[in-house]
């Protein structure tokens, strides 16, 4: 038995570290944030909604790369673009669908907390940002989950972490780009904006009434819709807890917290997608047992994607410090322990979350892979944030 359980943990931990380190290149999109932070004091808002932006992609990609991950092995999708099965198609226009909701309802639930009087703002920036989202970074999803799965990889382990790093950068870079352009006040580009809107509506519109009477795709679209409700409300927590973290950094030297900040959350979502994502496809092949007793004989996975992120907590404490000239023995120490802190907060957490999101929800009857990326993801953004928050408070003083 110990022969078969170790190169579990090896595999898990070498496969694991292989998606984190995509996770690096969320230090560009951190480095970008701290770059435009400028922009915070123009639209203190912009900062409120950067974390329901990320989560609101996390929960579209996420619930894209656990359906996709789990098809794949299953052979209900091909790893193929064309001639694909109906499947496949129905989920893709489902994605298109939800991107539309989750703009709408992303901007009601942040000018609930902030105020109607920027509604129009928000649903400009919001779904301008997540069409153009949709249209850059689909492809790239499905490129990684056809070309990883040809190769022998699990898509399980690997499609959610390389998309959901790649995917940070491109969004970040997308939402400073309309941020700017919004910012602007110029009549043409509100004009571009309001047609992406009007051009999301019309396509979800038409999907919407071609595929009514589709079970598979209306299935997807109610328990997505749950999942969307949920998130809407949890990731404010986050942009709620990131203007705390703004105002604690805020006049101090602690530019390297921006600089890996997105890294921070798509690596403690990266634990809870591999855990959950491993263990929804053992449910479907009958492998896992839907109890929480059963955890026990998922261990070698949760071990591996745990330990994978402690390197790479690391490896970024050391990229951040280079990149703003701080580092020194000194500062390399206080900081690596200060995001070990982060670390063990958030990850023990979310495997917690991930894991019982996948049991209950197969439990009730219902796919686990609508809810358990979408809602780990989410909650990984507001559970680093509020860990972030709650480690700069521990180290106050030393933190320099």
């Amino acid at each position: 038995m110990a022969l078969k359980v170790k190169p579990r943990f090896v595999e898990t931990l070498k496969q694991s570290v292989m998606a984190y380190a995509f996770n690096i290149f969320g230090i560009a999109a951190g480095t970008i944030i701290a770059y435009y932070s400028g922009l915070f004091a123009k639209a203190p808002w912009a900062v409120v909604i950067y974390p329901p932006i990320l989560s609101a992609r996390g929960v579209i990609g996420g619930l894209f790369c656990g359906r996709l991950s789990t098809a794949l092995h299953l052979g209900t999708i091909q790893p193929r673009l064309f001639g694909n099965t109906k499947s496949f198609y129905l989920l893709f226009q489902a994605i298109v669908i939800m991107t539309f909701e989750a703009s709408l309802m992303m901007s009601l639930i942040a000018a609930l907390f902030r105020g109607f009087g920027e509604f129009l703002g928000l649903i400009n920036v919001f779904m301008a940002t997540l069409a153009l989202a949709l249209i850059v970074i689909s492809p790239l999803t499905l490129a990684v989950s056809f070309i990883s799965f040809k190769h022998g990889l699990d898509p399980d382990i690997i499609l959610y972490p390389i998309e959901s790093t790649v995917a940070d950068i491109l969004i970040t870079s997308i939402y400073i780009t309309v941020l700017n352009l919004f910012l602007a006040n110029s009549l043409f580009w509100g004009y571009v904006f309001a047609f992406i809107s009007l051009a999301l509506l019309l396509t979800s519109a038409f999907f919407l009434v071609k595929n009514a009477r589709e079970p598979e795709f209306i299935k997807t679209l109610k328990e997505s819709l749950l999942t969307l409700v949920l998130v809407s409300f949890i990731v404010n927590v986050a942009g709620a807890a990131l203007g705390k973290v703004e105002e604690l950094i805020r006049g101090k030297e602690l530019s390297q917290v921006y600089v890996v900040y997105p890294a921070l959350i798509d690596t403690i979502g990266d634990v809870g997608a591999v855990v959950g994502s491993t263990a929804t496809t053992k449910l479907a092949l009958g492998t896992l047992k839907a109890s929480f007793s059963s955890m026990k004989n998922h261990f070698m996975e949760v071990s591996g994607a745990w330990a994978a992120s402690l390197i790479m907590y690391f490896a970024y404490s050391v990229l951040a410090l280079l990149i703003t000239g701080t580092f020194t023995p000194i500062s390399l120490v206080t900081f690596t322990l200060f995001l070990l802190t982060v670390n063990v907060l958030a990850a023990s957490l979310i495997i917690l979350v991930s894991y019982s999101v996948a049991i209950l929800t197969y439990q009730k009857g219902l796919d686990p892979d609508n809810f358990e990326i979408p809602i780990e993801s989410s909650l990984a953004d507001s559970i680093t944030t509020i860990s972030l928050l709650v480690a700069l408070v521990l180290w106050a003083g030393i933190l320099v």
